[in-house]
């Protein structure tokens, strides 16, 4: 049974922190006795440390799970020493204030008066006797507070429509549940259980979770896992053969799907140990947090504030002291596409190599889907790879021609191999032969000819390869809590290094996000910065993004002539697989990029293409030259966002 207590029972209440003063000289050196050890009791409560006081008292069977909390508790009066009757000992009465710290933010949120009576004993010492009253307002013997902390709504995750992404979903906690047990088990029958059930959700290490249960309470309840409401993932039904094994219904905040833009999100779940610790009281165990991505980056917006709920329980009986509604977290919302980032779900589905990809509106830089292939195991390669970008990169090095005074009708040398400084560089296997010899900047481009532009690496330094770079949005310095790499380009270079820059090998970096926004900055004309999170406003990327403009922006010219060597990639080049994307024209670059030694070589497949208001990358790790695997991602995933 629970009853709240009425106004006038007890002085209860959040208040503001305030400073709590003792009575005048009551703590001063040279007090008198019983005033000394009035503030010795205040102290002993305020630390917990009564044993000294009250022998065989524990505070923990009263206070229960409040014990260890911070508090205040300070003497407010102490009367005069009195006798109660005739022949019985002195008295004295001391007047307590308490202020809690419940939540440990460092402000009060409770705070109450209590009294209690000092004793003199035969020898004249002043004595506390236990009363359960000086803890707290009408606390009887036998009587325990415990705190509540009712957990708070989390708020959303938002697709740049406003419907939710990450919200609250029905799940199944699988565990052993010692209250379900059918019979008492020996710790051999459980220690089994508890291996059959980490067994049968494919546990990487049944002991660990069977010594788990061992050690838990009589009555606990050792979570495995959380399954999604319909999962498959584990069966269900083999649970009524594990003893103990049960599956309790439950939500969480998730996704569409388990792999809907896991890597970048993250996921929620109970708070570890080195997350409480690391809240500084904030979050307490059981507790609902981010546990990686974009719920972790963003937990304390999201998640709210627990509420808070004192009860007096006696005999059956429970006394509502304090309660303080929760505060639900609040909504953020990304400027992901829920359509677009499902199309990039399903053309990544059956990659099983790492690979990923990034679509970015142009007009705006929202970012519009951030996919990611099984094969990378959770890490967000989309957003955060440090690879060679190959001759993806060759538009870079287009801009920094077109700078130098090479027009896209204007002659290269392509030839077989190019030699700097005794290191030969080759055209990928199976360069048309037809385009060997002297060929125009735009065939360069649309075939792929390394050799045309190493051969024209003496019109070039690296500075100018770095300046028409950061012209097309590589390596912007982005202001934002999302983990991002946004490429990198040397200003200084060797030969060698500067040749190998020029086809986007030696030390070019780039991610498919970095890649998405050189080929969203083609389309738009000007350097596209990159946004995620656009809402509420004070998180929003577009006022924390750097304003620092580029040496030499794009021009308007630069960027049609780019755009008119991206569209020869597709009508004649490497690229004539989009040729049939239904929609407007797309414009494209393929790539490969040699990487790793020995055992470890790789060749990484990358293109970049945008259509309409459409930009995007893709890179598939180990997907070979040419056009290849990553242009069969671009492909399909231009095609059903078309549709």
């Amino acid at each position: 049974m629970r009853r709240r207590a009425t106004a006038g029972a007890a002085l209860v209440g959040v208040v503001a922190s305030a400073g709590l003063v003792a009575c005048s000289g009551s703590g001063a050196a040279g007090g008198s006795e019983h005033e000394r050890v009035a503030h010795e009791l205040a102290e002993a409560l305020e630390t917990g440390e009564t044993t000294y006081l009250w022998t065989g008292v524990d505070l923990a069977e009263h206070l229960t799970n409040l014990v260890d909390l911070p508090r205040r508790v300070a003497v407010t009066e102490v009367g005069e020493p009195h006798v109660l009757a005739d022949d019985g000992p002195r008295v004295a009465d001391v007047e307590l204030e308490w202020a809690w710290d419940l939540d440990a933010d460092g402000t009060d949120d409770w705070t109450y008066a209590t009294s209690t009576q000092l004793m003199e004993d035969q020898d004249g010492a002043w004595r506390a006797p236990f009363d359960a009253a000086a803890l707290a307002p009408e606390l009887a013997a036998g009587g325990e507070l415990r705190l509540a902390r009712p957990a708070p709504e989390r708020g959303d995750i938002r697709d740049g429509g406003g419907r939710p992404i990450v919200t609250a979903r029905p799940v199944h906690r699988v565990g052993i549940d010692k209250t379900a047990l059918p019979e008492p088990l020996t710790d051999e029958q459980l220690r089994a259980a508890a291996v059959d059930l980490a067994e049968l959700v494919g546990l990487d290490d049944p002991v660990a979770y069977a010594d788990r249960v061992l050690a838990s309470g009589p009555r606990a309840f050792v979570e495995i896992i959380t399954v999604r409401q319909g999962s498959d993932d584990v069966p269900l039904d083999a649970l009524a053969d594990i003893p103990g094994a049960v599956a309790l219904p439950g939500e969480l905040p998730l996704a569409p799907t388990a792999t809907w833009a896991r890597p970048l999100l993250g996921r929620a779940g109970e708070a570890t140990a080195e997350i409480v610790e690391e809240s500084d009281g904030a979050v307490r165990p059981g507790d609902v947090v981010g546990l990686s991505g974009l719920q972790r980056t963003y937990d304390t917006h999201l998640r709210g504030v627990p509420g808070l709920v004192v009860t007096h329980d006696l005999g059956g009986e429970s006394t509502v002291l304090l309660e303080r509604e929760p505060e639900p977290g609040q909504d953020l919302q990304l400027s992901l596409s829920t359509d677009l980032q499902t199309a990039a779900e399903h053309v990544l589905a059956d990659v099983a190599a790492p690979a990923g990809l990034v679509a970015i509106r142009p007009s705006t830089g929202e970012v519009l889907a951030v996919g990611n292939s099984p094969g990378t195991e959770g890490y967000d390669l989309a957003m955060r790879a440090t690879l060679a970008p190959g001759s993806t990169f060759k538009m870079v090095t287009a801009l920094a021609l077109l700078r130098a005074g090479v027009g896209p009708g204007d002659v290269l040398a392509c030839t077989e191999s190019a030699t700097v400084a005794g290191y030969t560089i080759r055209n990928y296997p199976g360069y048309p032969a037809a385009y060997v010899g002297d060929i125009t900047l735009r065939d360069a481009i649309a075939q792929s000819c390394n050799s045309a532009l190493v051969n024209a690496r003496n019109r070039l330094s690296a500075a100018d390869l770095a300046d028409a770079a950061a012209s097309l949005g590589l390596g912007q310095p982005l202001r934002v809590d999302w983990p991002a790499f946004t490429g990198s380009v040397p200003a200084e270079m060797t030969e060698t290094e500067l040749a190998a820059s020029l086809i986007g090998q030696g030390d070019v970096l780039a991610s498919p996000l970095a890649m998405a926004t050189v080929a969203a900055t083609i389309q738009a004309g000007e350097v596209v910065r990159p946004r995620l999170v656009v809402g509420p406003s004070e998180l929003a990327d577009e006022g924390a993004l750097a304003s620092e403009t580029p040496p030499h922006p794009l021009t308007a010219e630069e960027a049609e002539t780019l755009a008119e060597l991206m569209r020869a990639v597709v009508d004649t080049g490497t690229a004539r697989l989009l040729q049939d994307v239904p929609g407007e024209p797309v414009h494209a670059k393929t790539g490969s990029a040699e990487a790793g030694e020995g055992d470890e070589y790789r060749v990484d497949s990358w293109m970049i293409a945008f259509q309409g208001d459409l930009a995007v990358a893709a890179l598939v790790q180990g997907g070979g030259h040419g056009a290849g695997a990553a242009g069969e991602v671009v492909e399909s995933f231009l095609t059903e966002a078309g549709r």
